[in-house]
């Protein structure tokens, strides 16, 4: 293996003082008056050598690992690993690196988790909390740890959160499919008190109300085997003769057109909230109410960065829009 260089390396090679590189790499040469001369020929030495700072050092003198924690529902999901890609690009360029896993919406992997990456002493996190977790983000939060939480909140816990518009775009894709002359309008979701699907379910109900027209719901548990699902959105469908149905996340709607395709059902009129790789793919293309990824993760990387410098004096609670992408599904070929 190559021999690792040291800062002593470069001083002995340079003929200057220990002290005098350490300042020059860690951005101190004009306070200590140190010449651009000699500011520039250590740092043309360092690049030409390939030193590396010791990480561990450093962290332990500056008090930051410039590591941050990332911990979403399912990395497997488009939207989330998409979500994930933006976030590790986003925060390289800030000078951070991230490590991110998946909760899997369970309670106790989620806790061990988020402890691992306490003990790695992360300096913040981007969680998108999984319910059971109101007293272990409320941890977090008196602890001093930074974070920000995304996708949902915890309305117990005053702390920062970037989410998107779910009521909004729960409430134009309802409402684009009373628009197109559909009556029998059905909304497939999942039974949660997270505050995204709470909102999705408020969306629907709001444009409903607004257009006079009956409701139907259709939740599903989390943990429903494929098969039972496939049969019990089959049944919804069929036995409420609907025209169309929104579906509350991609997932929801992945099982639907599975489902619906197994069975030899005709596809109703449908949305899907989130984007999913298949749907641009399918026959027809699927309607859906997209989130804004570039400014979700714009937005969580500057407030995130925001609190571990310390200069954010109040909880910053954003929320972006949706946009509705009409494709085929939900419009009269």
């Amino acid at each position: 293996m190559k021999k690792r260089v040291l800062i002593s390396d470069i001083a002995k090679a340079l003929g200057i003082s220990v002290t005098t590189v350490s300042f020059i790499l860690n951005d101190k040469a004009k306070e200590k008056r140190i010449s651009e001369a000699l500011t520039k020929r250590v740092l043309d030495y360092v690049k030409k050598v390939g030193y590396k700072p010791n990480q561990l050092a450093k962290s332990l003198r500056t008090g930051q690992t410039k590591i941050l924690g990332l911990l979403v529902e399912d990395i497997a999901n488009p939207f989330f690993s998409n979500v994930a890609k933006h976030i590790e690009r986003r925060a390289y360029e800030a000078g951070y690196h991230i490590i991110y896993c998946s909760m899997d919406n369970d309670e106790s992997k989620a806790k061990e988790l988020i402890q691992l990456f306490i003990d790695r002493q992360v300096d913040g996190f981007i969680i998108t909390p999984s319910e059971g977790l109101e007293e272990t983000i409320s941890h977090i939060k008196q602890s001093n740890i930074p974070l920000v939480l995304f996708d949902r909140f915890v309305p117990s816990v005053y702390t920062n959160y970037v989410v998107s518009d779910n009521k909004h775009g729960s409430y134009e894709a309802t409402k684009h499919l009373l628009e197109g002359q559909n009556k029998r309008i059905g909304l497939i979701s999942l039974y949660s008190n997270q505050t995204q699907m709470r909102d999705r379910l408020d969306g629907y109900m709001e444009a409903m109300d607004e257009f006079r027209m009956q409701s139907f719901i259709k939740k599903l548990h989390m943990e429903t085997p494929d098969e039972e699902a496939k049969d019990q959105i089959n049944e919804f469908v069929v036995d409420n003769k609907l025209d169309a149905v929104l579906f509350a996340t991609n997932y929801l709607a992945v099982k639907g057109l599975k489902a619906l395709k197994s069975c030899k059902v005709a596809l109703p009129k449908m949305v899907a909230f989130d984007e999913h790789t298949l749907f641009k793919l399918h026959d027809p293309s699927i309607t859906v109410v997209s989130q804004d990824i570039e400014q979700l993760t714009r937005e969580l990387i500057h407030t995130l960065i925001a609190e571990i410098e310390g200069k954010l004096k109040e909880p910053r609670q954003l929320t972006i829009p949706c946009e509705l992408i009409i494709r085929e599904s939900s419009i009269s070929l």
